[in-house]
């Protein structure tokens, strides 16, 4: 629809796996030295190959980045990929950060789950089962499974101990002066909880209104359950605020000052 109507600028947002993802997938059973080699759609990086020659063919120029919103004010760690187009055929500049870890390049410094969230009154939120629970009054705040007793541990994980990977999402507890891990459609699923630095809960949906930076006065429709799956599938407003910035300067002729 975007290339049939042509306008003067216009953003994909998708998450950093369309950096890797194929366009096609071919069964790993179906590969090797027995079979051709990986077509270029079938390579990683296929999707986003097909999606910016597409963007190029129809004369358009872009830039691409992945962004991780707390550069932006977001009180959470999310990283999403970006990609600006632009109809006059000129690279548009990347987003302009505001924030930085450790206030680099006379940035401000990070937002933290406590600036967001410590003056909150009102919790709703799901439980977790008394068996994780056990665990969790075990953890401080920032820490996971692997600050458990090690005799624990396998215990814990049960046979997700034996994946691979670092599996930092089981039983993770927030640090209160960091930002907020990436919000998840579930907060109290076993490999991607997001547990409160103190209490023995989920994060609330108030919580998660906070760490997307949606309005208090707002209202979320539907079952809890379903709040969350809206609100954790959000793009944070800070996100949204730097790309509208940029968009407006665009059209506009602004200046915009590049951060290397």
């Amino acid at each position: 629809i975007v290339l049939d109507i042509k306008p003067k600028y216009f953003v994909i947002e998708n998450v950093r796996g369309l950096l890797s993802c194929p366009m096609s997938h071919r069964p790993h059973d179906m590969r090797g030295p027995d079979y051709p080699d990986l077509a270029y759609d079938e390579l990683p990086g296929g999707a986003l190959f097909f999606v910016l020659n597409s963007i190029q063919k129809a004369g358009y120029a872009y830039s691409f980045n992945l962004y991780n919103a707390a550069n932006f004010g977001s009180p959470q760690i999310r990283e999403r990929v970006v990609i600006i187009c632009g109809r006059d055929g000129k690279k548009p500049p990347f987003l302009i950060p505001t924030h930085s870890d450790g206030e680099k390049l006379g940035l401000k410094k990070w937002r933290t789950f406590r600036d967001a969230t410590a003056d909150l009154k009102k919790h709703r939120y799901i439980h977790f089962p008394e068996k994780r629970l056990a665990y969790y009054r075990m953890l401080k705040e920032g820490q996971n499974w692997r600050s458990l007793p090690e005799e624990m541990q396998q215990e814990a994980l049960g046979n997700a101990y034996f994946a691979g990977g670092g599996k930092t999402g089981f039983l993770r507890r927030l640090a209160w002066d960091k930002p907020a891990p990436t919000l998840v459609t579930h907060p109290a699923m076993p490999a991607t909880d997001l547990a409160h630095p103190d209490e023995d809960r989920p994060l609330s949906i108030e919580e998660y209104m906070r760490l997307q930076e949606f309005p208090d006065t707002w209202l979320l429709a539907g079952p809890l359950i379903e709040q969350y799956k809206q609100v954790g599938n959000a793009v944070p407003a800070s996100l949204g605020l730097a790309i509208g910035k940029l968009i407006r300067a665009l059209t506009s002729g602004e200046h915009i000052e590049q951060i290397p």
